[in-house]
């Protein structure tokens, strides 16, 4: 019974850490990233999803990337604050992965860019 509490803490922890990054995904370019084919129990699995999380504020800090520093500072802020804003629900995701009595079909983060 307990680790059923837990598992349903967790899931719910994650739930309350998604929702502020979708309703900011409305108003900014986002990306879903799926994790639902990952055990994230492990380290592999875990550098996986943050490569999927890299690649997606590639995708949704679309500034070119030129010589111009300005530009170039301006897009590695927006990537860096991407990244930073989709940490919370990767860390949940960890959690809840770590209880192990919690399966989750269609597992995914937003990653957005403001």
């Amino acid at each position: 019974m307990l680790k059923t509490l837990t598992a349903v803490a967790a899931l719910a922890v994650a739930s309350a850490l998604l929702l502020p990054t979708v309703s900011q995904a409305e108003e900014t370019n986002s990306v879903r990233v799926s994790y639902a084919d990952l055990n994230l129990t492990t380290h592999e699995a875990q550098t996986t999803l943050q490569r999927r999380i890299a690649g997606a504020a590639r995708d949704v800090c679309v500034i070119e990337d030129r010589k111009d520093l300005e530009i170039a500072m301006a897009t590695h802020f927006c990537r860096a604050d991407a990244v930073a804003r989709a940490e919370p629900a990767y860390e949940a995701a960890i959690a809840a992965a770590r209880h192990g009595s919690v399966t989750v079909i269609g597992a995914a983060l937003i990653v957005s860019a403001q």
